[in-house]
């Protein structure tokens, strides 16, 4: 390979990382459809060529002796993984690499010389006949992507460069490609992946958000936004500890410890409960379900919040005491006040004053009226029974 195809060559290399990062360009040879192994597999898949060889005898006899300052180049290319080759314009191999022979099931030795009838069908030959020919008319280097069958009977994709060399003053034809096969479809799953949690967030009802480490919104549902009386864009961005319910508390102490844990990774999801409280002011208890996502690093980088169920939106009232939490606790199991009375060991007094202030708290006249109340409020578990506060922090917790 001579000191001006080297360089041309090289120059054309095809870079993965940042080829695919880029739009696609259908070229002249983009025409053909599905394509058979040989110059279709030239766009084909990278696989490692074989072995070290020596010089070969036969690019030396066509005239494409390395010079000796570029020989470690040559040694570059002719081992990289993307597939590549030199013909003249007649159609004849005057260099291939590894890469590329492999496509073929053969070593770069017995392509050099030969024909692309000698490994395509006669219509995929003339195809990139032709296409050779348009390079030579034009000149100058195009860049596309070709599809090709895999040897294992699949269709692939590859992206790359076709251009015209100087081969000891004649035009010759170059063309180097990398298989982006594989790549293409991790990324269709991953757009599937996407779409569908989409949906998922979007269509659920759910109100949930993607929170970073340091809780900061960074996507939300619309169920999410319609909850805290947002915009979705004024949602998304706002730091998570501004929607909940100000003041220093043991809900609060809780959900920090929890939430340092998942981002510790000690723990990878956590059901707790915490008051939210929207843009209007009004407070509302809600089970969070927090959930990090990804397996790498030490610490997490994001985590899913799901809200499935929350109570009634109240004004912000003062935190009930634990003996009142009881009381309600034993009023939805059906407990009689002399009952009550005798569980806390209280004054009937005592009781009646509790019974007092919890109707005027909540705003309700009667005992259904209270039992109501606390549930809707979030006060009481909903899904337990026995009944119990819905901060307990054990199941069969009646605190």
């Amino acid at each position: 390979m001579g000191e001006p195809s080297l360089k041309t060559l090289l120059e054309n290399l095809p870079v993965f990382w940042r080829e695919v990062d880029e739009p696609w360009q259908a070229g002249e040879g983009d025409a053909g459809g599905t394509r058979q192994a040989g110059e279709s597999q030239a766009g084909g898949p990278a696989g490692p060529g074989g072995s070290q060889r020596a010089p070969d005898r036969r690019q030396r006899e066509a005239g494409l002796a390395v010079p000796r300052d570029y020989a470690a180049f040559a040694d570059l290319v002719d081992l990289a993984p993307a597939a590549a080759f030199i013909r003249d314009r007649d159609g004849r191999y005057l260099w291939a690499n590894h890469a590329y022979a492999h496509l073929y099931g053969t070593v770069p030795q017995q392509l050099v010389g030969r024909y692309i009838e000698d490994f395509d069908p006669p219509a995929e030959a003339d195809r990139f006949r032709a296409l050779d020919q348009q390079i030579l008319a034009r000149g100058t280097p195009v860049r596309h992507t070709l599809r090709y069958l895999r040897q294992d009977g699949s269709t692939g994709r590859a992206v790359g460069h076709r251009f015209p060399v100087r081969e000891r003053s004649r035009t010759c034809v170059a063309g180097i490609y990398v298989d982006i096969t594989d790549h293409l479809r991790a990324t269709e799953q991953r757009q599937e992946a996407e779409e569908n949690l989409s949906a998922l967030r979007d269509h659920s009802g759910l109100p949930c958000a993607l929170l970073s480490a340091n809780g900061r919104v960074i996507e939300a549902s619309v169920a999410a936004a319609e909850l805290f009386h947002l915009g979705l864009p004024d949602l998304v961005g706002r730091r998570a500890h501004t929607l909940l319910a100000p003041g220093p508390g043991p809900d609060l102490d809780r959900l920090h410890r929890r939430w340092n844990s998942l981002i510790a990774r000690r723990t990878r999801r956590v059901e707790t409960t915490a008051v939210l409280v929207d843009a209007h002011g009004l407070q509302r208890r809600a089970e969070l379900h927090l959930t990090t996502i990804g397996h790498s690093g030490g610490r997490a980088r994001h985590v899913w919040a799901v809200i499935t169920h929350q109570s009634l939106a109240h004004e912000a009232h003062p935190p009930l005491t634990a003996a009142q939490i009881r009381i309600l606790s034993l009023l939805a199991q059906g407990s009689s006040n002399s009952d009550i009375a005798a569980s806390l060991r209280l004054s009937r007094q005592t009781l009646d004053y509790h019974l007092s202030r919890l109707r005027h708290l909540l705003g309700a006249a009667t005992r259904p009226a209270l039992v109501a109340r606390a549930y809707v409020l979030g006060i009481l578990a909903p899904h337990a029974w026995p009944p119990r506060s819905a901060t307990a922090a054990h199941p069969l917790s009646t605190a």
